[in-house]
């Protein structure tokens, strides 16, 4: 892997990490799924515009179109639906711990159901990685984290495993910004009609809000989604995932350094066990 793969990689962690702190900021001043809404609408517009100034066709693939139908709705809707609704009752760096669970859930779910091969090494990963993951939310649940919120991330989490292992090898065409923009609007779709049915009307738009908003738009929307893809094209998406290790450890630091969330001796014992665990899953595949 050359320094440049190196960097994009480190970036796209850093940035993808930090969308669960400023969700955070987000859903203090405005409801969850109608600030979801807005942004999967104004970053699909976006992403449309740049994939149509850059020559990608609108025009979808059968399997672009499933692409975007699940995607949608199982990833902007429901994982990230649930993600910001729960993040009014826990702190953002749990949240963020949770969601890095997405490749083992991935690598559990593709050898227990799809009988796919994976070394012992794997079977160890996942272990070590559930295991920490185990010991951080027992250790919250004591200390009062919400119960509620934490069920609603394990369910966001394993909803977008399971979208993930269902449409792996779905290629994009080379229409990646189009197909992502879509997904978007799918998702804000789904989410404004949610919130109208079940959401009280929220909405401060304070200048912490502004920024909060406009930083997920442009960062975890849509640079750290072209930013991904570059890296996949590079080095293979097997490879590029193992950087996915990195999520819990920049999760818990950026939101104790914007949001002031304590750091306890118990995360950074889990934090360090989960990552042994995502990244001993990830090298084991690539020797597959």
């Amino acid at each position: 892997m050359d320094m440049r793969a190196m960097m994009m990689g480190l970036g796209f962690a850093l940035v993808w990490s930090s969308a669960y702190a400023t969700a955070r900021v987000i859903v203090t001043d405005a409801g969850p799924l109608l600030s979801l809404a807005i942004r999967f609408t104004l970053s699909g517009v976006i992403a449309v515009a740049m994939g149509a100034a850059l020559g990608q066709s609108l025009r979808l693939t059968q399997a672009q179109l499933r692409a975007v139908l699940v995607f949608g709705l199982c990833q902007n809707a429901i994982y990230l639906g649930l993600n910001f609704t729960a993040m009014q009752w826990i702190e953002a760096s749990l949240a963020a711990i949770i969601a890095s669970t997405m490749p083992l859930l991935v690598a559990a779910l593709g050898w227990l159901v799809l009988r796919q091969r994976l070394p012992m090494l794997g079977v160890a990963g996942l272990a070590l990685g559930f295991g920490g993951v185990a010991l951080i939310m027992a250790a919250r649940l004591q200390g009062g984290a919400d119960p509620v919120g934490v069920a609603m991330c394990l369910i966001a989490a394993l909803a977008l495993a399971g979208a993930t292992l269902t449409l792996r090898g779905a290629a994009s065409g080379g229409n990646v910004l189009v197909v992502v923009g879509y997904q978007m609007g799918v998702g804000a779709v789904a989410l404004a009609a949610l919130a109208a049915l079940v959401e009280p009307w929220r909405l401060n738009l304070s200048p912490h809000w502004a920024a909060a908003m406009a930083y997920q738009i442009l960062m975890p929307g849509i640079f750290a989604t072209v930013l991904w893809f570059a890296l996949v094209r590079r080095i293979g998406a097997v490879k590029a995932a193992t950087f996915h290790f990195l999520n819990p450890f920049f999760g818990v630091v950026i939101a104790a350094l914007l949001l002031g969330e304590g750091i306890r001796l118990t995360d950074m014992l889990g934090v360090a066990v989960v990552m042994a665990g995502i990244l001993a899953v990830q090298v084991s595949r690539q020797a597959v």
